[in-house]
């Protein structure tokens, strides 16, 4: 007997498989390209410290080991370091964890998640996978619109989403707005502060939420070890009240966090000189990035991240999708950002020396090809 089509194989449920999938930043250059910078997924070009190394190594003889399952000690050093409580605070594998947690959590089929146009595409992934509907909101000057965000809250919004800086764009919300953005939410939805590029932000006028989400019922932090140096480790963490850890804990991974994480994390948020060297070798870079690539005549989004986005011309010949041809065929990768809604820009880490000052040689070449 013939069977019908659903039940010749398992179905996912409705709604997974129009799931646009996250496609990372490529890795690899073509044969025969001598050197090699990858500058397209914001990794730390100075490496993870050598402390997070060494104490990564002290746990190879141990694998053998489950980990513990709340991350305690982990936890007890990301507390010391932020000066909070450390009952307060989620480990993951990764931030990435962490939203999808939060999504799977407290969305059901029917609400409503908020997020900005241009934001981390995870956020529609997981909302979608909650069975949710994804609301993308317009951003001003490719920066998040407080007002717009607000306006697009309906009574069935869950969760709303703030990339604080934004990825892939770079830029930031100030956090007197922010605070005004938790002050018109309705008390039952939940703010998610993603503050995975804080460390790098510079600027009087910004906050990653630790305050907020230390005295508000409907807000928390998220923050990850990835871009200062620990991105292949995967460790994220998440700050926010007692009740949200609590439902977060009932749902997550019994050993989510794996050991040689645990202590690789441990040692790197401890080692406080080389996050120091990793900032200002960014600052330094930042700018000089930003101001080089304004030379040559191409827009750059600010940035408080460790990236730039550059904005190519619309004359066809010096395309985006041209010069990222051009720049891997000499062993630079940077990062399409058409899937971010920006289908004539590339994105650059933030590398070493000898990495941006070859992407500014080949692009002023390019350019004038």
């Amino acid at each position: 007997m013939k069977q019908t089509p659903d039940k010749a194989r398992p179905t996912p449920r409705a709604g997974i498989m129009d799931i646009e999938a996250y496609v990372p930043g490529k890795s690899t250059a073509p044969a025969g390209v001598a050197r090699v910078h990858k500058l397209s997924s914001n990794e730390n070009p100075l490496g993870p410290s050598p402390k997070a190394i060494e104490a990564a190594r002290e746990v190879a003889g141990k694998l053998d080991v489950y980990p513990d399952g709340t991350a305690r000690r982990l936890r007890e050093a990301i507390a010391e370091v932020h000066g909070l409580n450390p009952a307060n605070i989620i480990c993951s594998n990764g931030s990435d964890e962490i939203l999808g947690l939060l999504a799977q959590t407290y969305l059901a089929p029917g609400d409503e998640a908020v997020f900005t146009e241009h934001a981390f595409m995870v956020y529609r992934i997981y909302i979608q996978a909650a069975g949710a509907l994804p609301v993308a909101v317009k951003e001003t000057d490719e920066r998040a619109d407080i007002d717009a965000i607000l306006a697009a809250v309906t009574a069935r919004t869950r969760i709303v989403f703030l990339a604080n800086p934004n990825n892939p764009t770079g830029t930031y919300v100030p956090f007197q707005e922010v605070r005004r953005l938790h002050a018109g939410l309705p008390k039952n939805v939940l703010l998610v502060l993603d503050g995975a590029y804080a460390e790098y932000v510079r600027r009087n006028d910004y906050e990653a939420g630790i305050e907020l989400a230390g005295s508000a019922e409907n807000v928390v932090m998220t923050r990850t070890f990835s871009k200062l140096g620990l991105g292949g480790a995967r460790i994220g963490w998440m700050y926010g009240p007692m009740h949200i850890v609590d439902a977060i804990n009932r749902v997550r991974g019994p050993f989510n966090v794996n050991a040689t994480a645990i202590e690789a994390g441990i040692a790197a948020i401890r080692d406080r000189a080389h996050v120091e060297r990793s900032v200002a070798h960014n600052e330094t870079w930042l700018a000089w990035l930003s101001e080089e690539l304004t030379k040559l005549g191409l827009r750059v989004t600010p940035s408080v991240g460790n990236f730039v986005l550059i904005h190519f011309p619309e004359d066809g010949k010096h395309s985006a999708a041209a010069a990222d041809d051009y720049l891997t065929a000499r062993g630079y990768i940077l990062r399409r950002v058409s899937g971010y809604g920006f289908p004539n820009a590339l994105r650059m880490s933030v590398g070493i020396e000898e990495a941006n000052r070859g992407v500014i040689a080949a692009l002023t070449t390019f350019l004038k090809s």
